[in-house]
């Protein structure tokens, strides 16, 4: 098959055939039909996650059909479309898993980086991290759902009641949960890159009551705030945003260092927490909410040949809405 591989941090994928993967008795042979494009890939491509395996084939957004089942392989059948997230095995008997945070498990491998993605014509998975996709959705319009759905809804999630919530960087994944929000009755205010206003008139489409620069303030206090820009100065900004009592959640995998402020920021019990991956229950519940909403992902596709110009088309800040591989 062909497939796309980080040889070390820094360098371009490079486009070679190798053998299609063969999965263990849990497992399963997909046809990769979509791979969503993720910052996490961004992270990892430019090291600022420590390299675990070389070569990888990097991509965790995964939307494929069964083209063969494990021995061991019980709840999925042949030519059923799946998808495959960021989180790929989980060990289930340390205290995380039992205690239903199978996100935080210490032995816990990442699809496109502890085993190979879906920057390919074909991945293998594990059966028990593979979800159903909703007929409703085609290929292209699931694969976003996957990681940058599926985080944004667990970061909503952790804004509890929140009724005004403000999202910093409002790329993938925050397109999708905007959607999300807004049907649950919340008012969002999208906060981008200053100046950028395709993407502020972007947020306001997808129902944004507010859009502005990330720099300035909204035009009233936040419950809560939501970061998806790995920018460890938006924390602060946002602490600055929220009332008190009001929640910040980092959504991201990778952020740079958070600069020192004064107490009285974090005083009158603000929060700061981070979301840490994603667990088989935040993909059944998003897969059944998405249809209901309806979500509509907002989608760019790349060959595979091109998956170096979408990984730059995304570090570039250029891309509104979502990037997606299509093999």
């Amino acid at each position: 098959m062909r497939a796309a591989l980080l040889d070390r941090p820094h360098e371009r994928l490079r486009i070679a055939d190798v053998p299609v993967p063969v999965p263990d008795s849990g497992g399963v042979l997909l046809k990769v039909r979509a791979c969503g494009v993720c910052r996490t890939d961004l992270h990892i491509v430019d090291g600022e996650l420590p390299p675990v395996r070389s070569p990888i084939i990097p991509g965790h957004q995964i939307v494929g059909v069964i083209e063969h089942v494990g021995s061991d392989v019980r709840t999925l059948t042949v030519g059923q479309r799946v998808g495959v997230p960021w989180l790929a095995w989980t060990c289930g008997v340390c205290a995380y898993c039992v205690s239903g945070h199978e996100n935080l498990c210490d032995r816990a491998r990442f699809t496109g980086y502890h085993v190979d993605g879906g920057f390919a014509e074909y991945a293998a998975a594990d059966a028990r991290y593979c979800f159903p996709i909703p007929d409703d959705f085609s290929d292209v319009q699931a694969a976003p759902l996957l990681c940058a759905g599926l985080i944004g809804y667990r970061a909503l999630r952790f804004c509890e009641g929140a009724k005004r919530i403000g999202i910093y960087g409002f790329g993938s994944s925050a397109h999708i949960i905007t959607q999300v929000a807004r049907w649950l009755g919340r008012k969002i205010y999208a906060f981008t890159r200053p100046g950028d206003e395709a993407t502020q008139a972007f947020a306001k489409k997808l129902g944004a009551v507010w859009a502005g620069d990330s720099n300035t303030s909204p035009p009233e206090q936040l419950d809560a705030a939501i970061i998806l820009a790995p920018v460890g100065e938006l924390v602060v900004t946002a602490l600055r945003a929220v009332h008190k009592s009001g929640i910040v959640v980092c959504g991201g995998i990778h952020m740079s260092d958070i600069p020192s402020f004064s107490y009285d920021l974090l005083w009158g019990e603000r929060v700061i927490r981070s979301v840490a991956n994603l667990t088989r229950k935040d993909g059944q519940e998003m897969m059944g909410i998405a249809p209901k909403v309806p979500v509509h992902t907002h989608v760019r596709t790349f060959p595979l040949a091109e998956v170096n110009e979408a990984l730059d088309t995304l570090r570039s800040g250029d891309a509104v809405g979502s990037i997606v591989i299509v093999p």
